[in-house]
């Protein structure tokens, strides 16, 4: 029996084939444009924020002001994930990611024009404080979204891989940060950079606008989203009851959003540590070049985007947790020889430390999208999946470079931060067992 295709099949399995593709293309650049926007302003932080618009006699007070700026962005990450959630789980996926670009890149072109402090006094600091919320609430937003457009479009058995996708935003977005601002520091000089330099990348902002329009009229909706559309559709009209994402996940699934959470909480907050943190720690008490810690950022997060899908692409064959929680174990025993490395204030060290680190942040990382969608159902999956990884990045990267800096203070050693993160670690280990327990009865 000749089993060949015909044309219309053949045709129609091509043009599945691309829509499948561009849509977690469209999915990737989102994620990508996105974290590179919300990245530049931890750089900034770290580097010029705290003079510009928190002047003090104390650098050390200053560094901590703009900290604490950059986590009140993390604060609001959860408010963007719970209206884009509960948005996206009844009205689509895309609506959603095209509003948070839309508020992203206005926010962040809105940092980029803002005047300092000894332009209009006490104003700027709030007006800063300000866009970072919107900035917060806009990537909290936007995970969910590109994460189930990459996801919910995959073909059967590379859901993790079409979800790396989506996860390969975040060492882009670190790596075109730091290039924009190593370009724009040799471009500019020190002082220049410091007095209006630092504001080029922030101004990069107005592309992402440009992005969000061609998601808004070439990407479709997601097929998975669509049949649960019409499925409680179907419910709706015999019932004769409306539904609330929201309340189905606070009602029944909120035990998994905080499992979802802890589990993530040491990776969000080793990440920001390793780009923000050391970049201050390792400039300002270790004396290291601003251009070359930057640098070596940059090389690392260019690994990653090799080691993430790899990760991803393994845990299609070998399952999510496993591989997950393998990245989990080898952050809780990195976390004190990571340290003792950097603090030897060489390049090497610096390299190595922070090289092995990003190893197990990507093998965490690689299957976490996946890993978070397979938890919820699709009528919910927007609203708990966002709501588990936002919670992680409050938990976690929100306060860790702040953390980090009161724990050096207060210790005089960078073992204290090791500490900080091999806690968390457990508390991820935790939250995977229980996981895991859960799986195996259902």
């Amino acid at each position: 029996m000749d089993t060949t295709p015909t044309p219309s099949a053949a045709e129609a399995a091509r043009t599945d084939t691309a829509r499948r593709r561009r849509t977690a293309g469209a999915a990737a650049v989102a994620a990508a444009v996105e974290w590179y926007d919300y990245f530049i302003f931890g750089i900034a932080a770290a580097l010029v924020l705290g003079d510009q618009f928190f002047p003090s006699a104390s650098p050390v007070a200053g560094v901590l002001a703009s900290f604490a700026t950059f986590a009140v962005g993390f604060l609001a990450r959860p408010i963007g994930g719970v209206i884009a959630g509960h948005l996206g789980d009844q009205r689509g996926r895309k609506p959603m990611l095209v509003l948070a670009l839309t508020v992203m890149g206005l926010a962040t072109t809105g940092i980029g024009l803002l005047p300092s402090y000894d332009a209009i006094g006490v104003l700027a600091p709030v007006l800063l404080v300000a866009l970072r919320v919107l900035q917060g609430v806009a990537v909290g937003a936007q995970w969910g979204g590109a994460m189930l457009m990459a996801t919910e479009y995959a073909p059967p058995g590379k859901r993790g891989l079409y979800g790396s996708m989506v996860q390969l935003g975040v060492p882009v977005g670190v790596v075109t940060a730091n290039s924009a601002f190593l370009l724009t520091e040799a471009g500019t000089g020190g002082d220049a950079f410091t007095s209006w330099g630092w504001r080029v990348p922030f101004l990069a902002g107005l592309l992402v606008l440009v992005l969000a329009w061609y998601i808004h009229t070439r990407v479709e909706e997601t097929p998975e989203f669509r049949e649960a559309e019409r499925r409680l559709a179907a419910e709706e009209a015999a019932d004769g009851e409306g539904r609330s994402p929201l309340r189905e996940i606070l009602r029944g699934n909120l035990g998994t959003v905080f499992l979802a959470g802890g589990s993530f909480a040491v990776n969000t907050a080793t990440f920001y540590i390793l780009i923000t943190g050391v970049l201050d720690y390792t400039t300002r008490e270790l004396g290291m070049e601003r251009g070359t810690v930057l640098f070596v950022s940059l090389l690392i997060s260019c690994f990653q985007l090799l080691m993430i899908p790899a990760a991803a692409a393994l845990s299609d064959r070998v399952g999510r947790i496993k591989v997950y929680e393998l990245g989990a174990v080898g952050l809780l025993v990195w976390a004190i020889p990571m340290f003792l490395l950097i603090d030897t204030g060489s390049l090497l060290g610096l390299a190595a430390g922070t090289f092995v680190g990003s190893l197990f942040l990507s093998i965490m990382y690689g299957p976490q999208a996946a890993l978070f969608a397979e938890l919820f159902t699709a009528e919910t999956r927007y609203t708990g999946a966002s709501l588990g990884y936002q919670i992680a990045a409050v938990l976690g990267g929100g306060l860790a470079p702040f953390v980090m800096v009161l724990l050096l203070e207060a210790t005089d050693t960078s073992m204290s931060v090791s500490g900080y993160i091999i806690a968390l670690a457990a508390v991820a280990l935790a939250s995977i067992a229980v996981l895991k327990r859960r799986a195996a009865r259902a």
